[in-house]
């Protein structure tokens, strides 16, 4: 989960990607973006292979409105969509 949350106007978003369980680390090509409540893309912060360790990305909505916003968290076969609110 992000922190803090409710936000303004940044929070953090820390992720981990796991091992696969052999012995050589395998990259792992992970998605991280935020979508409004409409599910329209307000931000991609993440599109790249990474490998495996945690990770910790800032989203700054200063220009956004506030409200409920949802990020979507890809990586591998794995998926997950949180909430967070922004206040101003």
């Amino acid at each position: 989960q992000n922190f803090p949350n409710p936000f303004n106007p940044s929070t953090n978003i820390k992720f981990s990607i796991p091992e696969n369980g052999k012995m050589k680390p395998e990259n792992s090509f992970v998605v991280l973006k935020v979508y409004n409540v409409l599910g329209r893309e307000v931000a991609t912060l993440v599109n790249e292979f990474l490998i495996p360790g945690t990770y910790a990305v800032t989203f700054d909505g200063a220009g956004l409105s506030s409200g409920l916003y949802y990020y979507k968290l890809t990586a591998g076969s794995f998926s997950e969509t949180r909430k967070m609110v922004l206040m101003k």
